[in-house]
């Protein structure tokens, strides 16, 4: 993970201070599981070879089929992941806190705004800002990484675009673990993502196996008679073939992989570096594929500069074999690690309050349990494009109506700037309000919801609740729960930054 600060106009980097002393400009996104305990970040990475320790990475790589109650299992163990992903965003805040040159103190309210890749669903969106909350950041909104690598790359070339033909931006973002690509329609004062598309599990990790595989082929480990390879000398194997991988520069003629690192008395091997570019260049080719396809759907658009970002793009045969189709187009980020980081600070620093007006610019709408409470999904109230009603006319207004599940509604309403085939969030999401209304009697006077455990309650047909949703000519959006049966009601004004709601937390 990368972290980027908003300070006074500037956006650096938070360096962390690791157990061995080093400072870096990045947090391992690290589990380290042992039977009885579960470590995080730099303590996981500490681990790493140690008896009894198995060390996991990618974590993000997981949630492509997760939902609220997924688990994985490690050791034995069903593990809840959207439990590992809460602990592993509690490490990364108390690094921030206290070895860390963000400087803040405990007492601080971190504000953090989210990258999650682009071609993320309901439920690793809804995963990854629950993980944030939990953790105790205030989490004011989430882009899509390539998106916010746009950011960053029109904040560096704001002035040299004003003398420049107008055209259109295609980011190409290849990470550790997945790849997205984005065509961004750039204008004087605002950007549009037009489409985005990508492979969840395609990354710099991918090469990493690669080169795994053809140094222990080189090798002929493990022998007949040799046990096979651990998951902990499975990761130190990994390990030791990335850091050779970042090592590389287009002079580079071999690699040598040291493997007396991975098991005790295996030597070190030698493998030609063209041979490691051969046997990745059908991964290459997928994610060109990928962004030919893209543009071949949105031909009208004039690309001007494809951008590479992402660690994984530092591999030099990336660049070589893009630029035999794409030419002198195809631009490296002065940051590869860390554009979207820098992007996601820059949108943060200039996320203020924008009012709707004469018709709805973005989706808006409320995450809801489906399946029994297997996924997420987004109901969407007011659809991006509706118009609103002109002075003087009645209100828009959309009622939803059930009969509740849980003893406890929680009403989690955000908005994004595209809905997705299956009518889902994609691109940038920006959350309003979160509130909580008790349905069961028994919490009807209870001062804090958020301290009451939410459960499913036996079915009870005598409760109807009743959603009446209204928006005015104004653009403002209101809300009353009410229970029919008893009449009772709640009456909240929404906003990313409403001042009048009872419980709901500011976003």
């Amino acid at each position: 993970m990368v972290v980027a600060v908003v300070d006074r106009g500037n956006y650096p980097l938070v360096n962390f201070e690791g157990p061995d002393g080093q400072v870096r400009d990045w947090f391992p996104s690290l589990m380290a599981v042992s039977s009885d305990k579960r470590l995080y970040g730099w303590e996981a990475l500490s681990q790493q070879g140690k008896p009894g320790w198995t060390i996991v990475r990618s974590l993000k790589s997981r949630l492509k089929p997760a939902g609220p109650y997924s688990t994985i299992e490690l050791l034995g163990e069903r593990l809840n992941l959207s439990q590992i992903m809460a602990e592993m965003m509690m490490a990364l805040r108390r690094e921030l806190l206290e070895r860390s040159t963000l400087g803040a103190s405990k007492y601080d309210r971190l504000q953090a705004m989210l990258g999650v890749p682009a071609n993320a669903n309901s439920n690793q969106r809804f995963l990854t800002e629950e993980a944030a909350r939990a953790a105790g950041f205030d989490v004011i909104g989430m882009l899509n990484e390539p998106s916010a690598a746009a950011v960053e790359y029109v904040y560096r070339n704001s002035s040299d675009r004003k003398t420049r033909a107008k055209g259109g931006l295609l980011v190409y973002d290849l990470g550790g673990g997945t790849f997205d690509v984005s065509l961004v329609d750039l204008g004087e004062k605002e950007h549009c993502v037009i489409a985005s598309d990508g492979i969840p599990d395609l990354g710099g990790d991918s090469f990493d196996e690669i080169l795994a595989s053809l140094v222990l082929a080189e090798a002929r480990r493990p022998e007949a008679q040799e046990p096979p390879l651990t998951a902990a000398e499975w990761y130190l194997l990994f390990d030791e073939c990335r850091e050779k991988k970042e090592a590389l520069n287009p002079n580079s003629r071999k690699i040598s992989v040291d493997l007396e690192r991975v098991r005790k008395n295996w030597e070190e091997v030698s493998i030609p570096v063209d041979l490691f570019y051969e046997r990745s260049r059908a991964l290459v080719e997928s994610s060109r594929t990928v962004t030919e396809n893209l543009l071949a759907a949105h031909s009208d658009q004039v690309i001007d500069t494809l951008y590479l970002t992402g660690g994984g793009s530092e591999l030099p045969p990336v660049a070589r074999i893009l630029r035999e189709t794409f030419g002198r187009r195809v631009k490296r980020s002065a940051y590869m690690r860390s554009a979207t980081a820098i992007g996601l600070a820059i949108r943060a620093a200039g996320h203020e309050e924008r009012p709707l007006r004469d018709q709805f610019t973005q989706n808006f709408g409320v995450w809801r349990e489906a399946d029994d409470g297997r996924n997420v999904v987004f109901d969407v109230i007011f659809p991006r494009g509706v118009k609103l009603p002109s002075r003087g006319e009645d209100p828009l207004r959309i009622v939803r109506l059930y009969h509740p599940a849980h003893n406890i509604g929680h009403f989690r309403y955000l908005e994004c700037a595209r809905l997705g085939a299956d009518n889902q969030p994609e691109g940038e999401i920006s959350n309003w309000d979160d509130v909580r209304v008790a349905f069961d009697p028994k919490l009807r006077d209870s001062e804090d919801l958020a301290r009451q455990p939410i459960h499913r309650m036996a079915p009870a047909r005598e409760v109807l609740i009743e959603e009446e949703y209204t928006c005015d000519a104004s653009g403002e959006v209101k809300v009353s729960i009410r229970d029919k049966s008893t009449q009772r009601s709640h009456e909240y004004r929404l906003g990313r930054w409403s001042k009048h709601r009872k419980y709901a937390r500011h976003a």
